[in-house]
């Protein structure tokens, strides 16, 4: 009869492979989970970002809405929309001309714009409309 020869190294070296299959394996998947994770922290933060530049923007039309009531109108104000808020800061550059400071927020995520206003009568009317870093 036929003997059969079964090497024992051949089921260990099948078995080592299957291993090393399976840790490479689970190491891309780990590697896709945490690269969503941190593409979705970073969608988060950007949208934070976007939305805190809108209620900046809000609340500096806000405040040319109060000059535009009162032409002499100089003051703070601030709203609270969702999830964020916004302030601004009406002051007195001399004659027609006024600064506008407004600042937007969303889960600490902060955005300045700086309004200069060089005419308010008969129309009001804007020299500078931009994002600052600080006031």
């Amino acid at each position: 009869m036929f003997e059969v020869y079964k090497n024992p190294q051949s089921g260990f070296i099948t078995l080592l492979s299957l291993l090393i299959a399976g840790a490479i394996g689970l190491a891309v998947a780990v590697s896709v989970i945490l690269l969503g994770v941190d593409y979705s922290r970073s969608s988060r933060v950007s949208e934070e970002s976007t939305l805190s530049k809108t209620l900046a923007n809000t609340c500096a039309e806000e405040a040319l809405e109060r000059i535009r009531e009162n032409q002499s109108y100089l003051g703070s104000g601030g709203i609270n929309l969702g999830q964020g808020s916004c302030n601004y800061q009406v002051l007195d550059l001399g004659g027609q001309n006024r600064q506008i400071n407004a600042t937007g927020d969303v889960s600490g995520s902060t955005r300045k714009v700086k309004v200069i206003i060089e005419q308010i009568n008969p129309k009001i009317r804007t020299s500078s409309w931009q994002e600052v870093a600080d006031f």
